[in-house]
């Protein structure tokens, strides 16, 4: 468990309390969680990040009403700089999205103005958002890709405490070529920090330098499964902690998570500046 999680910051968070569901437009439910709180865990400031990054949002249940009283229906996709002071917690995510069920608004336009502006000012940074119809929406085609699945591997697990040290001695070969790799495992498991509900997740890890072994990563990633702690924080964590202990030349590490109440949420952490790629799994 980590050590923020009786922070003053989480005790009135909606999340794991009985909530009334408001339809008329609210921007007021929207709840702020400093993302200095994991970031102190792991001794990184918003002064010395060692990644760039975005979390990418999808809502899957966003709709309102037209000036006739017509209902429209969308996707919503939400880009949230890593840099922002604020995540925007997930339960009050949902709620303010539901507030704009039974709320008339003139055009399509007029909705992602409101959502950007909203969402920015409770983040702390612009927040990018486009809406689709949900029968034409590309970003969430399903991907297919090159990644190499280590999920195969045969291990004897009797252990699902976080354990960082799993990593260590994993890339200690010096004599070894330097490889690039692109990995991915469907086994990440890890629980909300304040329900303990589990959120499960294929993990993208691209790399370049001494090789990993690809057991130990495995089974460093199981090792989240009883671990509590929101998804941008574990993503975070696995980064701080490949980085440390292999000393990637170059590393992203790309989460997808499984939709919870509408929403996923798809942290994105690399040393190179660029946009996360349209990677959504058959599992979202």
């Amino acid at each position: 468990m980590t050590n923020y999680q009786n922070a003053d910051e989480l005790k009135s968070l909606t999340l794991g309390k009985s909530t009334e569901y408001i339809d008329e437009y609210s921007p007021q439910l929207l709840q702020a969680v400093p993302r200095a709180l994991n970031r102190q865990d792991l001794q990184l400031s918003s002064e010395n990040l060692p990644f760039y990054g975005e979390d990418i949002w999808y809502g899957y249940e966003l709709s309102w009403l037209e000036p006739n009283g017509k209902p429209v229906v969308a996707v919503a996709e939400f880009r949230f700089c890593c840099t922002s002071a604020n995540l925007v917690e997930s339960k009050s995510f949902k709620l303010y999205l539901n507030s704009f069920n039974q709320s008339r608004f003139n055009s399509w336009q007029t909705v992602a103005h409101t959502l950007q502006k909203d969402l920015s000012k409770i983040s702390g940074k612009p927040v990018v958002v486009n809406l689709f119809k949900v029968n034409d929406c590309p970003p969430l085609e399903i991907a297919h890709n090159s990644a190499t699945c280590i999920d195969d591997i045969d291990l004897t697990i009797n252990n699902y405490q976080f354990d960082r040290q799993l990593l260590n001695g994993s890339c200690q070969n010096s004599d070894s070529p330097l490889v690039q790799e692109y990995l991915v495992s469907h086994l990440l498991k890890s629980n909300c920090l304040i329900t303990n509900q589990p959120d499960w997740a294929s993990i993208y890890i691209e790399y370049s330098g001494k090789p990993i072994d690809h057991g130990q990563l495995l089974k460093y990633l199981i090792s989240f499964r009883q671990h509590n702690e929101f998804h941008e924080q574990c993503v975070e964590r696995i980064y701080t902690d490949i980085m440390e202990f292999c000393q990637c030349t170059q590393l992203s590490v790309f989460a997808r998570y499984t939709r919870r109440g509408g929403l996923d949420i798809n942290p994105f952490r690399s040393n190179e500046n660029r946009n996360a790629p349209y990677q959504r799994t058959l599992r979202q």
